[in-house]
């Protein structure tokens, strides 16, 4: 009899139990709020990374990887949080719009199509920010007459040092 009872212990502490206390539903997880940039006025610096022409000859590699840019300039953000896309081109492309982009959480995945000289550039933008801060790598290829003639990388970081200056 003893083995009995133990036996059939588990089950009734498995169907008493589930009788305690009621299970509530549980917690709506708070809402994630967004990471957006600021509008404002950005410190950026650009490091050339990368250097490649149908003619480039090792020095003219090395002495581009020494290349240092810095300079402020004014970033327009839209309401979804997306800068302007000629902030991120720099000197590298004007009049420049989105093809594609993913701001997320912090993130964005773009690429910018330009005009360039007498050409055109395509860049690619990937990287972090912040709502006052930047870290992003880009890579641009530039076509005159459907044929590639330059192709740079560059490290992009930046950060925001106020408004932007009244005009």
């Amino acid at each position: 009899m003893r083995y009995t009872v133990l036996a059939a212990m588990p089950l009734v502490m498995t169907l008493g139990l589930t009788g305690c206390g009621s299970s509530s539903a549980p917690e709506p997880e708070a809402e994630e709020v967004p990471i957006l940039m600021q509008a404002g006025e950005w410190a950026l610096t650009r490091k050339t990374t990368g250097y490649n022409t149908p003619t480039v000859t090792p020095a003219e590699y090395q002495a581009a990887l020494k290349e240092v840019s810095e300079d402020k300039t004014c970033i327009v953000v839209d309401a979804a949080g997306v800068p302007n896309a000629d902030a991120l081109a720099g000197t590298e492309g004007k009049d420049c719009t989105y093809k594609d982009k993913l701001v997320r959480k912090g993130r964005l995945i773009a690429t910018l199509s330009c005009k360039s000289g007498s050409g055109t550039s395509e860049i690619t933008v990937e990287g972090n920010y912040t709502a006052d801060t930047l870290t992003l790598g880009t890579t641009m290829t530039k076509t005159v007459g459907g044929q590639p003639t330059l192709r740079t990388t560059h490290d992009l970081s930046g950060k925001r040092v106020g408004d932007c200056p009244k005009a």
